[in-house]
């Protein structure tokens, strides 16, 4: 009789645990049907992006009651056209795609909202330990896209420390995603990379991370997040929302340890190693990369078109206010 009972007891507690499943399966189903969904193109996916991150995995932008999703679209250019086109509604790169819109007299032009970086995220990686700027002379380096944000930084940088250019062979043909893998293959003497692509090669020994372009490099809107005119004007109460979430995301990241950063975005790079990873977070935050808030200034406007206007890719300076648009207080 007891075994009886405790059978009964038994299933009925199983049935119990499985209608409890189902029914909490099914309220998270409905709580995610009621966020608004947005579909982001980031240029790249790197731990230079941590704060957004952060935001994501903290979960911030649901708290909003915003459903955020991630689409890689490697190229600048290719993420002004995947939201001119209405592919996504947001995009994530650098202002000068934005710029060159504008400038091509696109009606429906992009207006950016929000900042995330204010300086340049990449490193320089060469084939042999011992570096100085001046190593340069005479040697292939793989920069990026001409014109792109990395590759007028890079030229930036140079200027600044009075490295002529025109001695350098600057490769401009090889793409943003395929870097790595060219240096690799023996194409150039160095390249450009971000994180964690130059501690991944560093870690192989097929190269060493010798300098940082970002500490040569003024403050600009490096990195920011942009969307068409039209849809800015429509749903301004939506990208409040987004813009507090990477705010909260800014903050978290400046209060916190390298170490807690890691933990917290660990789940966006499962083939970077966690010890890995806070190095890579330590050394953004030691060179003083992301803003404190997503406000971007004129000043930093002018110090990107400023580097624009000096490698022809822009004649004169475009209206601020046009094209940016702040959502949040200095």
């Amino acid at each position: 009789m007891k075994k009886i009972i405790f059978s009964i007891v038994l299933a009925l507690f199983v049935v119990l645990c499985a209608f409890s499943i189902v029914f909490i399966s099914k309220k998270d189903e409905k709580e995610e049907s009621k966020l608004e969904k947005i579909k982001l193109a980031e240029v790249t996916h790197s731990p230079f992006y941590a704060p957004l991150y952060v935001a994501i995995e903290n979960g911030y932008f649901k708290e909003l009651g915003l459903d955020l999703e991630l689409v890689l679209t490697p190229g600048a250019d290719k993420v002004a056209t995947a939201v001119i086109s209405g592919d996504t509604q947001i995009g994530f790169a650098g202002s000068e795609s934005a710029i060159y819109v504008y400038e091509g007299k696109e009606e429906d032009y992009l207006v950016t909202f929000a900042g995330l970086t204010k300086r340049d995220g990449q490193f320089i990686v060469s084939r042999n330990k011992d570096f100085k700027l001046e190593d340069l002379y005479g040697k292939e380096v793989l920069v990026g896209r001409k014109g792109g944000m990395p590759a007028l930084n890079f030229l930036n940088a140079l200027k600044k420390m009075g490295i002529d250019a025109d001695k350098i062979k600057l490769n401009y043909s090889v793409e943003f995603a395929a870097l790595s893998g060219s240096f690799i293959a023996n194409e150039g003497d160095f390249v450009n990379l971000f994180e964690p692509n130059a501690t991944l090669l560093e870690k192989e020994n097929l190269g060493f991370v010798v300098d940082s372009i970002g500490k040569y490099s003024g403050e600009m809107p490096y990195t920011a997040f942009y969307c068409k005119k039209s849809y800015f004007e429509a749903n301004k109460e939506t990208l409040e929302k987004f813009n507090l979430a990477i705010n909260k995301g800014l903050q978290f990241v400046y209060e916190n340890s390298a170490k807690k950063v890691a933990e917290v975005i660990s789940k966006q790079f499962l083939d970077t190693d966690i010890n890995d990873l806070e190095i890579i977070v330590d050394r953004y935050k030691e060179s003083d990369c992301w803003l404190k808030t997503t406000y971007i200034t004129e000043e930093m406007v002018r110090n990107l078109e400023d580097i624009m206007i000096d490698n022809g890719l822009l004649d004169d300076y475009v209206p601020y206010n046009d094209l940016f648009v702040n959502l949040s207080n200095e």
